[in-house]
């Protein structure tokens, strides 16, 4: 398996496996996806083969926050290490470094737990509105 910055050949697979485990919300758009693949400072996927098997988008400033925003396994790969893998090459090795996220769908907080991550007790968030059409 490698880890590596996306290509524009492998946008679509990772679109489209987004879209299969529930990542419908700004992704189900094709001009959208990637519109927000490109803003991004950091898109990966894990490749098997010639298979996307693993997608993550985040979004820092490289010196002392980062913001994981989306972070998909194939169902097929799950519990390989694939999203171990993806989460530590976005982070980087830097202990200065504040990463967070949003663990919001069921069964997540473990694997973040796993990985350093911890409740936080100062995070906010202003939710934005769905717009008319959005899953």
């Amino acid at each position: 398996m490698e880890i590596r910055s996306i290509q524009p050949s492998e946008m679509e697979a990772a679109r489209a496996l987004l879209v299969v485990n529930g990542w419908d919300r700004q992704v189900t758009k094709v001009e959208e996806f990637h519109e927000l693949v490109s803003r991004s400072q950091i898109a990966l996927v894990a490749v098997e083969g010639s298979q996307v098997v693993g997608f993550l988008r985040a979004l820092t400033d490289g010196l002392s926050n980062g913001y994981i925003s989306m972070v998909v396994v194939a169902e097929s790969h799950r519990g390989l290490g694939v999203g171990r893998a993806l989460v530590h090459a976005a982070m980087g090795n830097d202990p200065r470094m504040t990463w967070v996220l949003r663990a919001g769908r069921t069964g997540v907080s473990g694997f973040y737990e796993k990985l350093g991550f911890v409740v936080s007790e100062v995070a906010m968030e202003r939710p934005g509105r769905r717009r008319a059409g959005d899953a």
